[in-house]
């Protein structure tokens, strides 16, 4: 994962846990999530306009969620802030050439993506701010592999 996503999703993460009583300025988000104030607002406005957030500028300005955290998936962030979740040189897996016998190495990319859809397309902000992966989630975490 790029910093961008990192940032995108920890700021989202931020704001589903603050509610939508009143927005969160975008410098108490950067400075809470030790994140840089200017690249935020970047991510902040591709996140607005995707519709995934709010804002309101003035004293009383910031943001806030524009959907309901159990309606945003980890996914829907990232594919906001860099796109697909799974490209090979800005392409869709699914869309590459199979030259040479190279069709085994599409169908690995293609399930390189399912395998991230499976994990992100489940996880909501929701999850995040409970402290809960969904169980077909956490239990990838079993696996002692998966830690080194």
């Amino acid at each position: 994962m790029t910093a961008k996503v990192d940032y995108a999703v920890r700021a989202m993460v931020f704001l589903a846990r603050a509610g939508d009583d009143r927005p969160v300025k975008g410098d108490a988000v950067a400075e809470a999530e030790d994140l840089p104030l200017k690249y935020l607002e970047n991510i902040l406005a591709q996140l607005r306009a995707a519709g995934l957030v709010r804002s309101q500028r003035g004293a009383d300005g910031g943001y806030w969620l524009a959907v309901p955290a159990e309606e945003i998936t980890v996914a829907e962030i990232i594919r906001v802030v860099e796109g697909p979740l799974a490209h090979v040189r800005g392409e869709r897996p699914e869309r590459l050439e199979a030259v040479d016998g190279s069709a085994t190495l599409r169908d690995l990319w293609v399930a390189v993506r399912a395998s991230l859809r499976n994990v992100l397309d489940h996880v909501t902000l929701a999850d995040l701010v409970a402290g809960e992966l969904p169980a077909q989630v956490a239990g990838l975490l079993d696996d002692p592999t998966a830690w080194e």
